[in-house]
């Protein structure tokens, strides 16, 4: 029930951010973003487990351990800079928070095009050729 203790935690960190938010503001925000980053802490061991099944998935289907680590590095890129760009946005930066989302973008692409062309290839291979004419 690792959710309640989440809930709970999000709630007490709000209500103590509403609390110090008018005397100081810095406070408040740092408040927040050591909650944000407790929880993104607390949540990193389950993703252990989650790696380990995908990680006995693609041995057992034959898939290179290569490209479920790219996959992997994918969504991690994906979740922080979701993790940075919620923070930036909760200091009311919403400039910086969407140029941090725009750089994951960016980042995942990069490391997506090996993926993309091995399928594309794939593909490729598995089209009849042309020109049955001859």
């Amino acid at each position: 029930m690792e959710i309640i203790q989440i809930v709970g935690l999000g709630l007490i960190a709000t209500v103590l951010i509403l609390v110090v938010r008018e005397q100081k503001p810095l406070f408040a925000f740092l408040l927040a973003a050591f909650t944000g980053l407790f929880i993104f802490l607390f949540l990193l061991g389950k993703i252990d487990s989650v790696i380990a099944v995908l990680t006995d998935l693609a041995n057992r289907s034959g898939i290179p351990s290569i490209y479920l680590k790219t996959v992997l590095k994918i969504i991690g890129i994906a979740y922080i800079a979701e993790f940075g760009a919620q923070i930036v946005r909760d200091a009311g930066q919403e400039s910086i928070a969407s140029k941090i989302e725009f750089a994951g973008k960016i980042l995942i692409l990069v490391m997506a095009v090996p993926i993309i062309s091995v399928i594309i290839e794939t593909v490729i291979n598995l089209l009849p050729t042309g020109g049955g004419a001859s």
